[in-house]
């Protein structure tokens, strides 16, 4: 019988004992091994422990070299673990050349992603048999098996050196990575540009302020207006009566035309019918399944991003307290701290902005000044906790129809992790389903 341990295969025991024996060999090679790997990325237990004791020895300023880990293995009860002294040395002639060895080091993380994508595969398979537990649950464990993989996986690719060029990349015009600009062109000056990969962007208001109009004018510039795929879940509001806002703030029409008693000028339904091929071909996928999950969220943005040779520009949610759970809660503020953890998380795996609206509660109306702040957020620590930005929205005429600034809206950005704070006023056009920049003509 064939006892060989299945991941054999999935290991390369001569790069092992070549960035371990180049380690004992030179203090640079210690740098670029350890910028690359951990002890549990080796498949032999040995080179796990003689790796920790040159990391160990490298860290407190110490030599760290054959006869030094010598020592300090057999004082430390060690040394026969891994073979005895003799190995050591084994270890220094299995060594091509010391200055390669962060070539050996890519070598060896490479396998350990391998183990772990296989051992993630083993767990999906063994939930995928256990029929006790519910198939949304399941779905989500698996999803969290692999995503840990190939966060690992991603984690070990970038070294330190990787993650400060990234960093100051920043400070490059060349270089720095790409916004999506919201179309409101004084928010993006507040938010550095617009909205950055890997972030969470939250809209707040109470109902009926205008949240859905801020997302659907955020989505139709994107996907229309700079090309980029767009997947916008809406859990309120059919697709179709997505797709009639955007026709109506696209075309500058009014959005009661879609109603059944309307009557639309010949000039009106003209360049309403004119966007109609636009919005078909614009990279945009509207998803109005009510039970949508972070975990069916996620797939089916993959999934979309897939169909478009893997690019995927933004993710809109519609709104965040009503995204549909698999577990059992027992209060409201935890179930939706892991709603707006899940999108954080979300928007960081996929690379992505993610936009999604949330509402506020009443405590505002019950002030003379109903200016929100962000603890009018419903369950508001975990969402303001979770997000890079969060945008409140406010309407004066909304509380009061005679005053001297109807038709305009506050976008107060409450707080900006990556910027300034502050407050953008907009014109209101809700009759035609759009907010649009003060300094604009109302054409985006």
């Amino acid at each position: 019988m064939n006892h060989e341990n299945p991941y054999q295969s999935m290991s390369d025991l001569s790069a092992e004992q070549s960035v371990i024996g180049a380690m004992l060999m030179n203090n640079d090679a210690i740098a670029d091994a350890t910028e690359r790997l951990t002890a549990a990325d080796f498949y032999k237990p040995a080179h796990a422990i003689v790796f920790d004791a040159i990391v160990d020895q490298f860290n407190n300023g110490e030599p760290a070299d054959a006869v030094t880990i010598g020592a300090i293995l057999a004082d430390n009860g060690d040394l026969a673990k891994i073979g005895g002294g003799p190995y050591l040395h084994d270890l220094l002639d299995a060594v091509p050349a010391a200055q390669n060895c962060g070539y050996y080091a890519d070598i060896v993380a490479g396998h350990a992603r391998r183990r772990r994508i296989d051992h993630a595969g083993l767990r999906i398979r063994q939930l995928a048999h256990n029929t006790s537990e519910d198939i949304d649950k399941v779905a989500e464990e698996c999803d969290r098996a692999l995503a840990g993989a190939t966060d690992a996986a991603a984690s070990s690719r970038r070294t330190h050196n990787d993650k400060v060029a990234a960093a100051y990349a920043h400070l490059d015009p060349d270089s720095k990575p790409p916004v999506i600009p919201t179309g409101y062109t004084d928010l993006d000056r507040l938010l550095g540009g617009g909205l950055e990969p890997g972030r969470l962007y939250i809209p707040a208001g109470r109902p009926g302020m205008g949240k859905t109009i801020a997302l659907t004018d955020i989505a139709r510039h994107a996907a229309i207006h700079q090309g980029l795929p767009v997947f916008f879940a809406s859990l309120e509001m059919s697709a179709e009566e997505i797709i009639q806002r955007i026709a109506s703030a696209e075309a500058g029409t009014p959005a009661d035309w879609w109603n059944a008693d309307s009557e639309p000028t010949e000039e009106g339904l003209a360049r309403l019918m004119n966007v109609a091929p636009v919005i078909a071909e614009a990279p945009l996928e509207i998803d109005d399944d009510t039970a949508m999950t972070i975990t069916k969220l996620r797939a089916r943005a993959r999934s979309f991003a897939a169909r478009h040779g893997g690019r995927l520009g933004l993710i809109v949610v519609d709104y965040l307290q009503i995204m549909h759970s698999t577990g059992r809660y027992e209060a409201k503020r935890l179930e939706i701290g892991d709603h707006a953890e899940g999108l954080k998380r979300l928007a960081r795996n996929l690379g992505c902005p993610v936009v999604a609206a949330a509402q506020l509660n009443r405590d505002n109306t019950n002030r003379t000044d109903k200016t929100p702040y962000l603890s009018d957020l419903r369950e508001s620590g975990a969402i303001e906790q979770a997000a890079d930005a969060v945008i409140l929205l406010h309407r004066e005429d909304y509380y009061d129809e005679s005053s001297p600034r109807a038709g305009e809206i506050d976008m107060i950005v409450a707080k900006n992790r990556s910027g300034a704070t502050g407050t953008v006023t907009l014109s209101a056009q809700r009759h035609k389903s759009r907010f649009v920049s003060m300094a604009q003509d109302g054409h985006r």
